[in-house]
């Protein structure tokens, strides 16, 4: 991973505060963490269509009331929407069909508990942003942004009822650590996003000092190599757009921690 170009994709208006993305089939997915729709992005026709996760929902909801949707991945023709876990409203799981267009939510508070008492964490610790299967296996990744600081990878092997958590540390940017932000699976390895940000509060945000992309060896769990890609951007969504030989494009998208109801999509290129 020696060479990369950053630039922008698309601007999509109507929604704000992206936090997740998924690209399928010409299609982004996209959801935002102060808003309770799951959001479908036509690439060729530049429509935007709002689909909603949850009854009554809307947009901009105020920090204390969001569900905080931070992370989304798609299994089985299903797209999986976690909740931080940050605070207890934050507890919610929903599951949108895209087949038949329905969604599922459920209260997982119950199986966040289990994974606070695995990493021994407080109630303020836990802060999941991102997600996917591999298998049979769940892969939740902790942004390490309390007092703690714990950037870790909770697996969870639902066919032996088996909970694991796998400490990170992630490289520095300006004396912080940088936390996770998202990830995805693909052949056998773990591409991510971080996020250098001057705040100790999984609940409030602060000055960020850039992102990186890196890749962790499925198999090890070692982390294998990052590059810092903006110095002043938090992208809070990772998602593969294509592949060749000697290059891959990703999708990321940028959480710019407003109520503006506009968000950037970029393409990141990368070449061996």
């Amino acid at each position: 991973m020696t060479n990369f170009q950053l630039q922008p994709f698309a601007e999509i208006l109507g929604i704000g505060a992206a936090s997740g993305i998924v690209f399928l089939e010409n299609q982004l997915f996209l959801i935002s963490d102060n808003s309770g729709f799951l959001y479908k992005y036509d690439i060729s026709s530049k429509n935007l269509y709002k689909l909603p996760l949850l009854e009554n929902a809307r947009e901009n909801i105020i920090k204390k009331d969001k569900p905080d949707f931070e992370s989304i991945t798609l299994r089985d023709k299903k797209l999986y929407v976690y909740g931080s876990g940050s605070t207890k409203k934050r507890e919610n799981r929903v599951i949108f069909d895209l087949v038949t267009k329905e969604t599922k939510t459920k209260d997982v508070s119950k199986f966040y508990d289990k994974l606070r008492e695995k990493a021994n964490f407080g109630n303020e610790d836990l802060n999941l942003e991102g997600s996917f299967y591999n298998l049979e296996k769940l892969y939740l990744f902790n942004r390490g942004n309390s007092e703690t600081a714990k950037n870790g990878i909770f697996i969870f092997d639902k066919a032996n009822d088996n909970l694991e958590f796998v400490k990170f540390d992630l490289p520095i940017i300006n004396n912080i650590e940088t936390t996770f932000t998202d990830a995805i699976y693909i052949e056998n390895k773990i591409y991510f996003l971080a996020c250098a940000e001057n705040t100790t509060s999984t609940y409030l945000d602060g000055e960020v000092y850039g992102s990186i992309l890196g890749i962790i060896d499925l198999a090890t769990l070692q982390l294998e190599k990052t590059i810092q890609i903006t110095q002043n951007q938090k992208f809070e969504g990772l998602t593969l757009y294509s592949q060749l030989e000697n290059e891959m494009n990703f999708l990321l998208c940028e959480d710019n921690d407003t109520e503006d109801l506009v968000s950037n999509v970029y393409l990141l290129k990368i070449t061996n």
